[in-house]
């Protein structure tokens, strides 16, 4: 049956309406790379998907993107580069992700973030502390979360308030770890040169580490520093507890990792963790913004569990993004990366602008805020610890604690 000429043109125009709608209404797809199997940090991991839930459910909810609801595809990377550069190639190049978030290893992100710069696609790193990934300057990448350089800094005020001579860091083998020991030691040139200060770097998938361990019983340090994500962390912890050399009355631990808010933390180290001092980047008594109040309320009601720093972070990863195609007005990268580079963002940790500054700092929220505390019981919840620094709350090392013995 032939269709007269104007019915046909309408037809012709209704279908690629509908094309163009149907188009329009598919959800905009973001990527994830996070390890969720061994030997990458699994807990880390699981943490970093709570908080992109949360924010993806409270986003569709309220009507998605530019009316699009947005889509959260991962991939396992398994914490080891060449698996993370793989998945970062698959989620651009075939499940077609408008952008990548997730990371929480920095030797993984130094590999994605090659795959990012190459396609061009914009990659918010999550967790990445290595000052490396900032060091490469590449537009596509941004870094709302923790740096090296800021932990040394923060760590080495700490140390030099509590006028401790002697200290040894157990750092992991990995660009995290040697490089917040660098950072570390930096940091003490400035504000505790008389402080002796050594590093040794431990294998993040040994499962004994007494070798190391033994001969600091034998002439201890006044402080043990770690800086190993577990299960590494936690199998230090028990055996420096298990061979008395920390924590004690001679010598004070202080972990630079920010592990005590993990939900096995106290299940992995029970007594080895009491009297543990803790760099951190979320304590309940911090201020908080609503919306980052309202977060920790979802995760507390879906997991049962008090809301740590990650949770926040992985909101904030993706929030970015969603508030980048926004104001880009859609996906094209280049308009989504000036979005990020010039605007003030405002999350569930407060409010800051990306630095353009050189070096470490670039594509940095550079004053991201941190706490030190002290855990003074064994099961003892981070809401319930002892807070000795935090934004607006100067250090009180009088306030800490040591063991009898």
């Amino acid at each position: 049956m032939n269709i007269p000429s104007r019915q046909w043109r309408l037809a012709v125009a209704t279908a690629a309406g509908l094309s163009i709608a149907a188009h329009a209404a598919d959800p905009i797809k973001i990527g994830i790379s996070i390890a969720q199997s061994p030997p990458g940090s699994v807990v880390q991991g699981v943490q970093v998907k709570d908080g992109l839930e949360i924010i993806k459910d409270q986003v569709n909810k309220a009507g998605g993107a530019l009316g699009r609801s947005i889509e959260l595809v991962y991939e396992d990377n398994q914490g080891v580069p060449e698996k993370g550069r793989a998945a970062t190639e698959k989620l651009i190049t075939r499940d077609k992700v408008v952008a990548v978030t997730g990371g929480h290893q920095s030797s993984v992100c130094l590999a994605e973030i090659e795959v990012a710069k190459r396609y061009n696609v914009p990659y918010v790193n999550t967790n990445c502390w290595s000052d490396d990934v900032r060091k490469k300057e590449y537009p596509q990448v941004f870094n709302p979360g923790n740096y090296n350089s800021r932990v040394g800094q923060a760590m080495a005020e700490t140390i030099a308030a509590m006028r401790v001579k002697r200290v040894i860091a157990l750092v992991e083998n990995t660009d995290y770890g040697i490089g917040q020991a660098k950072a570390v030691a930096e940091a003490l040139k400035q504000k505790a040169p008389s402080v002796e200060y050594k590093y040794e770097t431990l294998d993040r998938a040994g499962k004994d580490f007494t070798p190391a361990v033994l001969p600091l019983r034998a002439n201890p340090p006044e402080m043990i520093l770690t800086m190993l994500l577990p299960p590494a962390a936690y199998i230090v912890m028990n055996q420096l507890y298990e061979q008395g050399v920390a924590p004690s009355a001679k010598t004070w631990l202080y972990d630079g990792a920010g592990i005590a808010d993990y939900p096995d933390f106290w299940q992995n180290v029970k007594e080895a963790g009491k009297y543990m001092l803790e760099f951190g980047l979320y304590h309940p008594q911090m201020k908080t913004p609503k919306l980052g109040l309202e977060v920790a309320k979802t995760y507390q009601q879906r997991t049962k569990n008090e809301p740590n720093r990650l949770i926040f972070q992985a909101a904030d990863s993706l929030l970015l993004i969603v508030d980048a195609i926004k104001q880009a007005k859609g996906t094209d990268p280049n308009a989504m990366i000036k979005a990020l580079e010039t605007m003030k963002f405002e999350g569930v940790r407060g409010e800051f602008r990306f630095s353009k500054e050189s070096g470490y700092k670039f594509h940095q929220w550079v004053e991201i805020p941190y706490v030190n505390y002290q855990l003074t019981e064994v099961n003892q919840p981070v809401s319930e610890s002892l807070l000795v620094q935090g934004p607006g709350i100067p250090l009180s090392v009088d306030k800490l604690k040591k063991p009898a013995k």
